[in-house]
């Protein structure tokens, strides 16, 4: 059996996923004391506030010791698992010596974390450092920013490099014939997130563009929305430890349901709420369901009454293009959103989430169709990514699929409005002068009462029941 000296031993830290969240629950782990793992193998599947996300170790070797158990939250930054590098086989569990700490462990790994070359990511594979000589770019010289990659590349348990040294941030060179050097993935995340290549500063070897870059030009174009500060909650009685564990359960709160109670209460004391509520005949728009269903062009798509209710909303929205806006308190000023990123709740095991289909208002009723599958697919499955769920503007929730007739939503945060769509239903109707059966639904609008007054906010309920009413209206409004 080999014996393992401390040098090999590498620490795995728990990465920052970007998006402003301090810690994450390991939900599962897929690797054991003993397993040998290679660089990019997913060893643990973690949950943030934001969705849950796949971790891949950064190096090959055998795992020498998992630190946490599933179920725990930890924060970014601590060591979670540590693997033996040096080539060794593990020893048992209780042959073995203590993990080391971070901190002595590092300075060993210095030679290979220099020319490791490899840049960790939070989900899949990282960037490996290219093997050949690229021809150098046409242009000025853009100097390579090095100090995010730096913290990422400690947190991923490689040794801390030296601090680059500061020097004036010089403008990135300007779009010319050469195309950005980014890997095929990379241009394919670059094209779902709406970001132009050209506009990104590198910070890979040979000036590639990493997922790292693309991120960070997305924070840096998306406004972030201040909240007012709220009154921290009085500390938590601890349970009576002779409480009936028959008779009561009790669940912590973490992960998706935190973050969701979280907003969920900064929005209710923010926002003034104001919902009204229309009940309108939909028997032509559950005629026209049945009809696209049939029609060849949206073969392999999923066609049902919510596609036609999100179109109705965007064309609403059109029609009233004030109440896609949002509050900024700190600038005290109302920004009003000329694109729509629509909101679809969806209810999952791990909670509530809102993921948005980006610039729904351009699509056509296929493309919307086709979006709304693959946003529910992915939140069905728990794979949807922290930017699916930000930069929303309006949302749809569904409380229909429940059997309920309406309710009174509560704004996502940071948006102006939402829809709430009840359960369609038969009902007697006066149709043409005479009572018949007719497919009715109810539907309630909840808005910001600071920026959408009575009247707008009447308006887009009122368009959105003459549509569903009268589903040709989409073509003769559109």
């Amino acid at each position: 059996m080999t014996t393992m000296t401390e040098a090999s031993v590498r620490e795995f830290k728990m990465p920052d996923v970007g998006e402003g969240l301090t810690e994450a629950e390991i939900l599962k782990w897929y690797v054991q004391p003993g397993d040998t793992v290679t660089d990019g193998q997913v060893v643990c599947e973690v949950e943030t506030a934001k969705a849950a996300v796949e971790l891949p170790i950064p190096y090959d070797g055998v795992v020498r010791d998992l630190h946490f158990p599933e179920g725990t939250t930890v924060d970014v930054g601590t060591a979670i698992i540590a693997v033996d590098v040096g080539g060794g086989s593990a020893a048992p569990a209780a042959e073995q010596p203590a993990a080391v700490p971070p901190a002595a462990a590092a300075p060993a790994e210095e030679p290979k974390a220099a020319g490791s070359g490899r840049q960790p990511v939070l989900v899949g594979y990282g960037v490996a450092t290219s093997s050949t000589r690229r021809r150098p770019r046409k242009g000025p010289d853009v100097p390579v920013q090095q100090a995010s990659t730096a913290i990422q590349t400690e947190l991923n348990g490689h040794a801390p490099v030296a601090p680059p040294v500061p020097e004036a941030a010089a403008p990135a060179a300007p779009a010319g014939t050469e195309r950005p050097l980014a890997k095929p993935p990379v241009r394919k995340l670059a094209k779902d997130l709406g970001v132009d290549l050209t506009t990104v500063v590198p910070t890979g070897p040979d000036g590639i563009i990493t997922r790292e870059d693309v991120h960070a030009a997305v924070a840096a174009a998306v406004p972030v929305v201040t909240e007012p500060q709220i009154a921290p909650a009085p500390a938590a009685v601890q349970a009576p430890a002779s409480y009936d564990t028959a008779r009561e359960t009790r669940i912590p709160v973490k992960g998706v349901r935190k973050a969701t109670a979280a907003a969920m209460v900064g929005s209710a004391f923010t926002a003034p709420h104001v919902t009204e509520f229309v009940t309108v005949d939909v028997t032509r728009t559950m005629k026209l369901v049945e009809e696209l269903k049939a029609d060849k062009e949206f073969t392999g798509l999923r066609v049902n009454p919510l596609l036609l209710i999100a179109k109705a909303l965007l064309v609403a929205i059109r029609r009233n293009p004030d109440v896609n806006a949002s509050w900024d308190e700190a600038a005290q000023e109302i920004v009003v959103k000329h694109y729509v990123n629509l909101g679809i709740a969806a209810a999952t095991p791990r909670g509530l989430i809102v993921p948005n289909i980006k610039d729904a208002h351009a699509k056509t009723l296929p493309q919307l169709a086709e979006s709304l599958g693959e946003l529910v697919a992915t939140a069905r499955d728990g794979k949807t990514s922290p930017a699916a769920m930000q930069g929303g503007t309006v949302t749809i929730t569904n409380v229909g699929v429940f059997g309920v007739d309406t309710g009174t939503p509560i704004l996502n945060p940071g948006e102006s409005a939402i829809l709430a769509v009840g359960a369609i239903k038969p009902q007697p109707w006066v149709h043409k002068g005479k009572v018949k059966p007719r497919q009715v639904t109810t539907l309630a609008l909840s808005f910001d009462h600071r920026l959408v007054d009575g009247e707008l906010g009447s308006k887009v309920l009122a368009d959105v029941a003459a549509i569903l009413e009268q589903p040709k209206r989409l073509i003769t409004w559109a």
